[in-house]
């Protein structure tokens, strides 16, 4: 069956609101276009990159702060100048276009650093998820064979566990960067800050042969579905269209503005959509090791931050603590990112003060940019690049094809899969790896010889262009000759007072009719305190009775990747076993008006077809 919505306009754009979002943009029209000018120019007559980009940042504005952390603070020339001395040294060492560096560093200046040398000389940074660990680790390491390794002090046993199956030729270099002093470079390792110190701290020639065509860095994901992470190509033309766009034009943001990103920069939020930003008009990046909700807004204050890249998962973190009386004393104004979720959307921006929430749809690998520019509620807003919506069964986890071979359109307020056009002018990069690539593409959807590329996302149309993100395909399952959305199924239970988080999911039931509704939740009691009757009255009243999970988990935390979107492939895989699972179940059964405890006599009957769920 299709992947549908309801008949009703509820969420759907109104000309009065679409009109009202454009009225803010109106007297600045003039410099967005000829900023949208500039980004149709990036790889034509612009031949920008992330290099040249810093290097007139450093003559424009030398004084102004670059870099904000708990390390240390950069202006512009500080940085360039230790950019520079970096990236001389490396090509003193051999280090040239198109090599790899593996970067394995937490969120610190000298990331950003190494980042922005080697961008300078046309290599490619490897950014390595600083929570990996043995085969993951290893993988990610070995994939593309690196030149140089540069390797952190805070993640150097995670490394050294892996070292010996990484076959390393003698011509691999090994560089050291210290972080607390608390461990010396070990054998085979050079002391990069060290070495470097002394070299010169001018631009280094080779800034003006990289073009927007060359990859910066490969980014690597994040494994949630199974799998070891591929590797999604980056490449700088991606980076100064987003200076141009996201910082001009979206976020207009200016010389005295800063951006706080406590993202870890081996992801794309911080690495492609945040730190790029600054770059428009010499504005500040502030960085964290990690997000903090309990240091959050001392450090929005410190850094005094105006604009904010988020995941909605830390939005809601924020949302659960307890009410301040000065919540809204702060100096942030704009946030841009994904994942905020309608039921918390509006209380968020009232609760903190904040008037701009710019929500994005993307991915590393994705041809496709969605950004609600003119800053309307719940919508991930609109895209410029050619797509489509089409239909999508969910049943069969498929696209529908008519009779003559050829996928269909949604119409206005429905929901179906999103696809991106490929063509010479919008063309799919993908991953390093052409099989994983080929497999994301679609041929053959609406004429013989076109190709598509496939996001897997389902994507609701709520009019004049906008859209708003449904569910992930594969992760919607049905239940009941009904398709069941995830995401509205949590967005619902999490407005349960004793609900701080929740994950939910399908898992297999005997027979085969499709999969049952089951909730991980965090409770924001304890877990002896948790109201199941009151719970099960709640998900009844305001849930279509297919959508009213039929097991409840209960955790006291739920893992996460490391940009904070929870992993559900284990919990689907683990399902509702009570003699698997340490956590406590729960089931409501037919005729009953609460969840009860999961026996293993109860569910011996369920796997028997006893309960007829």
């Amino acid at each position: 069956m299709a992947a549908d919505s309801p008949s009703k306009d509820e969420g759907l754009i109104s000309f009065f609101d679409y009109l009202k979002g454009w009225l803010p943009l109106v007297w600045r029209l003039p410099t967005i276009l000829y900023t949208l000018k500039q980004v149709l120019n990036v790889g034509l007559e612009n031949r920008e990159s992330w290099g040249s980009m810093l290097e007139e940042n450093a003559v424009k504005y030398p004084d102004n702060p670059a870099i904000k952390s708990e390390e240390a603070c950069l202006s512009y020339r500080e940085f360039n100048e230790a950019v520079n001395r970096c990236g001389n040294f490396l090509i003193s060492k051999g280090l040239k276009k198109g090599d790899v560096a593996c970067i394995f560093l937490e969120n610190r200046p000298e990331l950003l650093i190494v980042y922005s040398a080697i961008a300078k000389i046309g290599a490619v940074n490897s950014m390595i998820n600083t929570n990996l660990r043995q085969d993951s680790l290893k993988h990610c390491l070995t994939l593309h064979p690196a030149k140089i390794f540069i390797i952190g002090e805070e993640v150097i046993d995670a490394f050294e566990e892996v070292i010996g199956d990484l076959a390393l030729r003698p011509d691999q270099k090994l560089f050291y960067l210290v972080d607390k002093g608390q461990k010396p470079a070990p054998e085979r390792f050079t002391d990069l800050d060290e070495v470097a110190k002394d070299a010169a701290a001018d631009n280094p020639f080779t800034t003006s042969a990289v073009r927007p065509t060359d990859t910066i860095a490969y980014v690597f994901t994040s494994g949630t579905t199974g799998g070891l992470p591929k590797a999604a190509v980056i490449k700088h033309g991606r980076l100064v269209r987003c200076m141009y766009f996201v910082g001009k034009i979206v976020l207009n943001l200016k010389p005295q503005d800063t951006m706080y990103v406590p993202l870890p920069f081996f992801h794309t939020n911080a690495l492609a959509l945040s730190w790029p930003t600054v770059f428009a008009n010499g504005s500040a990046v502030a960085i964290r090791r990690k997000f903090s909700v309990s240091n959050f807004w001392s450090d929005v204050r410190k850094y005094n931050a105006t604009a904010w890249c988020y995941i909605g998962e830390l939005c809601r973190y924020l949302m659960n603590q307890a009410p301040r009386p000065d919540d809204r004393d702060n100096p942030l104004t704009k946030i841009i990112g994904n994942g905020l979720r309608p039921d918390i959307w509006q209380d968020f921006k009232n609760r903190f003060g904040i008037s701009k929430v710019y929500e994005i749809y993307g991915a590393a690998e994705s041809n496709l940019y969605f950004v609600n520019l003119l800053n309307l509620d719940c919508t991930v807003g609109r895209c410029s690049l050619p797509y489509a919506i089409v239909k999508y069964d969910v049943e069969e986890d498929t696209a529908i094809r008519d009779e003559r071979g050829f996928m269909q359109k949604i119409a206005v307020g429905q929901t179906g899969l999103l696809l991106g056009e490929i063509s010479e002018s919008n063309p799919f990069v993908g991953y390093t790896s052409k099989q994983a690539t080929e497999s994301k593409i679609l041929r053959d959807v609406f004429q013989k010889g076109d190709a598509w590329f496939n996001t897997g996302d389902l994507i609701r149309d709520i009019g004049y262009g906008h859209v708003q993100f449904v569910d992930r395909t594969g992760d919607t399952f049905r239940w009941k000759g009904e398709n069941v959305s995830t995401t509205e199924v949590e967005k619902v239970a999490d407005t349960f007072s004793q609900v701080s988080l929740s994950s939910v999911y399908g898992v297999r039931m005997p027979g085969g009719d499709g999969r049952a509704g089951m909730i991980a939740i965090i409770p924001e009691c304890n877990i002896d305190q948790f109201d199941f009757k009151k719970f099960a009255e709640f998900v009844r009243n305001t849930l279509p009775s297919y959508a009213v999970p039929k097991f409840i988990r209960l955790k006291a935390d739920l893992e996460c990747t490391p940009t904070h979107k929870i992993k559900k492939y284990d919990l689907k895989k683990e399902g509702f076993n009570p003699a698997d699972i340490e956590d406590s179940i729960y089931v409501l059964l037919p005729g009953e008006s609460e969840y009860q405890l999961l026996t293993d006599d109860v569910y011996t009957n369920i796997m028997a077809n006893k309960y007829m769920l």
